[in-house]
């Protein structure tokens, strides 16, 4: 399966590349089609030495979420809990959880496996596991441009969402704001086709 960034899209490396201070390096990317499409397999060591890869789950929903602290958009997410909680309801229900830093290994961003553990530790994270990706490898694969980026998988091993975590990048929608990967994972939970499978992604550029 080869993936294939929409016409207009900009290469991860290129924003990162670009990029000014982290706060303004925003890049909004639109997801090409997604639904039906099978999801590229990985594999990947996590910040504990063990080796993941997609089909480790298969015949379960997985979450890939594109993940530096660093960038201000994803702290503000671990910040609040509105992530770790979202990780933590999922979890509880047999979902997946795979966080991926896909910042480059030369990068001041990345987290050595014991520098990880502890953020692990300290933000209270509820995933299944952490990825190290410092290669870029399940990344690109995914055409994840930044952080956050998230991407749900269901069952049977093809994607069902690709795109922002929310509608609230500015953080003013209040009660108004809408999960997109709460509530596609209760689509796919329940059966149903997920109702929003693509938005536009919003964040900081992956370090690649």
């Amino acid at each position: 399966f080869a993936w294939t960034p929409p016409p207009g899209a900009k290469d991860a490396g290129a924003l990162a590349a670009s990029e000014g201070p982290e706060e303004e390096g925003e890049g909004p990317a639109a997801v090409a089609a997604l639904e039906g499409k099978p999801a590229p397999e990985f594999t990947g060591t996590d910040i504990n030495g063990k080796t993941v890869k997609l089909s480790d789950y298969k015949d379960k929903i997985v979450v890939l979420e594109s993940y530096n602290q660093d960038c201000p958009y994803c702290h503000d997410h671990f910040k609040t809990g509105s992530m770790q909680e979202l990780q933590k309801d999922m979890t509880d229900k047999g979902v997946i959880w795979l966080m991926v830093n896909s910042v480059n290994s030369r990068n001041s961003s990345y987290r050595t496996p014991e520098k990880a553990r502890a953020e692990w530790a300290e933000y209270k994270m509820h995933a299944t596991a952490w990825l190290d990706d410092n290669s870029g490898e399940i990344g690109r694969a995914y055409g994840m441009l930044t952080t956050p980026h998230m991407f749900v998988i269901d069952k049977g091993g093809k994607l069902a969402y690709g795109g922002a975590i929310d509608n609230d990048r500015d953080d003013d929608k209040g009660d108004a704001r809408v999960n997109y990967v709460e509530k596609a994972l209760d689509d796919v939970l329940a059966g149903r086709a997920v109702g929003i499978p693509e938005t536009s992604a919003y964040g900081c550029p992956v370090k690649y």
